[in-house]
């Protein structure tokens, strides 16, 4: 693949676990800097939030876009009760003090957790779906979105809660196939910025 500067790039996409442990601080990187602005009553310094969210990565459900050996997007593919988010309370208040730490075990088991309840053979979920920022527009998002796509067994797959005002993404899933199915307005949509939340599907076959 060639890039926008003419030089030739080399994507190759992998899971997590393959890549090992060496890779879970890298890999919690880009994960921040898909999700801090969302975390960021938390922690602001992106390095102490890296290090209060990437014991949780379950590194087998999280597949990862390399360009030059360095990983550049990821996002997790699950199916039925599987977990791509398995975090530790007592890690968290660690990092992010007592009372932070609290709330975000409480908001990552709400949010980040649980099977979902229209789970069923052939159908898996994609979520947590980031690319850093020094490879952003140069496809590595859209390479492993491409690579889940194209993995056997699956006849459908969603993409849940995405912010209404985040053109880049939805526009992204759109160009691969996926439809909006359910619109679940905002609460606060004065102060959050997105007045409701969007979650598509893509089916294949007949």
């Amino acid at each position: 693949m060639v890039d926008g500067s003419g030089e030739t790039m080399r994507i190759e996409v992998r899971r997590g676990d393959e890549l090992g442990e060496e890779y879970r601080r890298a890999i919690a990187e880009v994960f921040v800097e898909g999700f801090g602005d969302d975390l960021a009553y938390f922690a602001r310094d992106p390095a102490r939030l890296t290090e209060a969210v990437e014991h949780m990565l379950v590194l087998e459900r999280f597949h990862v876009a390399l360009i030059d050996g360095r990983p550049a997007a990821l996002a997790s593919l699950t199916e039925g009760d599987q977990e791509a988010i398995d975090h530790d309370a007592r890690t968290l208040r660690g990092h992010l003090g007592l009372i932070k730490g609290t709330i975000a075990d409480r908001v990552f088991r709400t949010h980040f957790q649980g099977g979902t309840a229209t789970s069923r053979p052939g159908r898996a979920e994609i979520g947590f779906v980031a690319s850093a920022r020094r490879f952003r527009g140069r496809g590595a998002a859209k390479a492993v979105l491409n690579h889940l796509l194209a993995l056997p067994g699956y006849d459908e797959y969603t993409l849940e809660d995405i912010k209404d005002n985040n053109a880049p993404a939805l526009g992204l899933y759109e160009h691969l196939g996926f439809r909006e199915y359910r619109r679940n307005p905002t609460r606060h949509a004065r102060w959050s910025g997105f007045d409701a939340y969007v979650s598509m599907r893509r089916t294949t076959g007949p």
